[in-house]
């Protein structure tokens, strides 16, 4: 079992194993003495590990309660969360129970959400089942839902007390939502190892996929235990993510998927950091590269002037500047402003640096 412990205003640990889900309920049961569990997870992932994450639970004394919303980026919504709080009440969960996440990045940015929340914050574990939850959304303490003006600008930060990441949830994955959360492996490597890059852009990553988590989860637990509240290093982690939210924003989060929209920002992020001269010669093209090797599209037909717009309410975003994440090179990544006003000129090539 490969683990790491994260520590931030509350440390926890992260466990990577085969077969995780199946030890779900000792391991829980190690740091925490509630009496109630409610289980959060989607229509999808709910017919697959629901019963076999009950059984484990109930094993250990929990009295286990299932949530199922239906699944997709469209339920990621205050309505959902609402619904939530219902289920907890009807449920009787109390300030020493807890919330456990089992699915995607959807599912765990709400449940964590819902947790930080309810009787002003309870106990929520993380058990993430798809690439791009693995590998980036299940650690690090945001939470939130989407709003009509834009993805994830009502949340909070809580972190979890402890991220069960099984990589043999893997298997069940559509082959295009293992290429979604590829597109965050990419970017890992692109923000801050270089070797990372190198050892996932010929599209082999599937044969080392535990070492891969395991490196993203690593980079990602230093960046939060410098920066746990998003003020300064850990926004390099949103390479790609201002242009990639704007995308998934244009298209109502129904044509591509959160991966697939930011590896197109990441191309023309990067591209637009070559045409400046902030960024090195070539690497958009690399980057290009890496996401055709996992069936990912590099390109989009929407105007940088509609993007631009779109991303006016990022959250990088601090009064008249917004702060972009470009890249040196690959594996060097850092922050630069510019006019929030701006941004459409800046992607075109028309503000100096």
């Amino acid at each position: 079992m490969k683990e790491l412990t994260v520590h931030t205003g509350r440390s926890y640990r992260i466990k990577i194993e085969r077969g995780l889900i199946n030890q779900a309920g000792p391991l829980i049961r190690s740091v925490s003495k509630a009496a109630r569990a409610a289980v959060v997870t989607d229509s999808n992932v709910a017919p697959l590990y629901a019963e076999r994450l009950r059984v484990s639970l109930e094993a250990e004394g929990f009295t286990v309660s299932l949530f199922v919303f239906e699944a997709g980026e469209g339920s990621k919504r205050l309505s959902t969360v609402a619904r939530m709080y219902d289920h907890f009440v009807e449920h009787s969960l109390s300030r020493t129970d807890l919330v456990v996440a089992l699915g995607g990045g959807v599912t765990g940015d709400m449940a964590g959400f819902a947790a930080a929340t309810y009787l002003r914050g309870i106990d929520f574990v993380q058990i993430p089942t798809s690439l791009l939850a693995q590998v980036d959304s299940s650690v690090g303490g945001k939470t939130g839902v989407d709003v009509d003006a834009g993805k994830n600008l009502v949340g909070a930060f809580w972190q979890p007390i402890l991220v069960l990441i099984d990589p043999d949830t893997l298997s069940t994955l559509p082959k295009r939502y293992f290429a979604d959360g590829m597109a965050e492996v990419i970017k890992y490597g692109c923000i801050k190892s270089a070797s990372l890059f190198e050892k996932v852009a010929s599209g082999k990553a599937a044969q080392q996929i535990e070492q891969v988590i395991y490196e993203c989860v690593d980079i990602k637990r230093r960046v939060v235990e410098n920066d746990e509240r998003d003020t300064g290093e850990r926004m390099l982690l949103n390479f790609g993510h201002t242009l990639g939210h704007a995308l998934e924003k244009r298209y109502q989060y129904q044509t591509l998927s959160h991966g697939e929209a930011v590896g197109i920002g990441m191309v023309l992020m990067s591209t637009a950091g070559e045409r400046r001269g902030l960024t090195k010669p070539g690497c958009a093209l690399r980057i290009e590269q890496a996401l055709q090797a996992y069936g990912l599209p590099v390109s989009d037909p929407t105007s940088l002037k509609e993007l631009a717009a779109n991303a006016g309410a990022d959250k990088k975003s601090a009064g008249h500047v917004i702060r972009l994440i470009l890249l040196k090179e690959i594996g060097e990544s850092y922050l630069h402003t510019i006019p929030r006003d701006g941004l459409s000129d800046f992607l075109a090539g028309g503000i100096q640096a």
